[in-house]
């Protein structure tokens, strides 16, 4: 009988060790396949993750769990979840006038970075802009005949009455960015009466026709319900690319552009892989993509464009005075419903 119970101890204490040998070889492979994870925040298109992290993951042998949504809805869930991370890096969406809450994030430079156009670099440390996207008009070729139009003065021909579409800056980011690239290229700042009364002017030529969205407006200009629309350059060049019969004009009092941006989650569990993320974004391998098969303008000074984009030197570029533009958007959006309301 001690015989039988001194050969169960035995056999109890060697299934503990193979039991413990067991979960440590479980844990150990847990742990390799966590070290080769990096979980991304993003609200860019399905063009831009589609295209860019399959390569990111070929190149590094990282895999990426990709998290879809819109820009605030993601910077919600950073907020409440700032004590335990999920994520590890939020992926577009963020630009200066955004961050509001920069604790979220941590100070990461990309080796990149020197790289770079001027005005363009993570100055602060903690936003990498990867592209960038600007105001401009967009022509129907089929439509406009002999109307020349070169900029926004050019809009203000009654011939064009009725005939511009146009998003309301109220319900449209790009809407509102049109309307402080105006202000700017055509008084000079964000409140004097000439930006003001150009845009009262513009108003009254768009004879009561407001999109309540952005995609309406260069869609409508497309199939030809409108000759010109006041539109941003990603969708634009998109239709230039695939052929429709449409031309970008940059408005030659000058166009604002403004960056999307990369940033390491506070905390991130896996961040040394999000460190290789941004340094990928920010790679010649993926510029160039972002510039030829995308219609996303890319950031580095080397980065190639596909005919379907004009080169940055060849556009007047004007810079907004995003901390402004931030405080006071309600002011400006609610000074745009008023005048609208009472020139109906």
């Amino acid at each position: 009988m001690k015989k039988f119970v001194s050969l169960m101890v035995v056999l109890t204490v060697a299934l503990v060790g193979l039991s413990a040998c067991g979960s440590g070889e479980k844990t150990k492979g847990t742990n390799k396949k966590e070290e080769n994870t990096l979980i991304v925040y993003s609200p860019n298109s399905e063009d831009i993750v589609n295209t860019l992290i399959p390569m990111f993951e070929k190149e590094t042998g990282i895999k990426v769990e990709l998290v879809s949504a819109g820009t605030g809805e993601l910077l919600k869930r950073i907020s409440s979840e700032k004590e335990n991370p999920y994520a590890d890096v939020m992926f577009g969406g963020l630009n200066k006038s955004k961050l509001t809450n920069e604790d979220l994030f941590e100070k990461y430079t990309s080796k990149n970075d020197k790289d770079m156009i001027e005005g363009h670099q993570n100055i602060a440390g903690v936003l990498t802009p990867y592209i960038t996207d600007g105001s401009n008009i967009l022509i129907n070729t089929d439509l406009i005949g002999d109307i020349k139009i070169e900029g926004y003065e050019d809009l203000l021909n009654a011939q064009l009455k009725g005939k511009i579409a146009a998003a309301d800056p109220a319900s449209s980011s790009s809407g509102f960015a049109q309307l402080t690239n105006m202000l700017l290229a055509m008084g000079g700042d964000y409140e004097s009466d000439k930006g003001w009364d150009y845009v009262g002017s513009l108003i009254k030529n768009l004879d009561g026709k407001v999109a309540n969205g952005s995609g309406a407006v260069h869609k409508g200009v497309a199939d030809g319900e409108f000759v010109v629309g006041l539109t941003y350059e990603d969708p634009s060049a998109s239709y230039i690319r695939d052929g429709a019969p449409v031309k970008i004009v940059y408005p030659k009092e000058g166009a604002v552009y403004l960056d999307a941006a990369l940033a390491i989650i506070k905390d991130a569990k896996h961040k040394e892989n999000a460190e290789k993320f941004i340094d990928f974004m920010t790679s010649k391998e993926a510029q160039d993509i972002f510039g030829e098969e995308l219609t996303n303008r890319p950031l580095r000074k080397d980065a190639a464009l596909g005919n379907h984009m004009v080169p940055m030197k060849d556009i007047k570029i004007l810079t907004e005075d995003e901390d402004y533009v931030q405080k006071n958007k309600d002011k400006i959006v609610n000074q745009y419903t008023d005048l609208f309301t009472e020139l109906q």
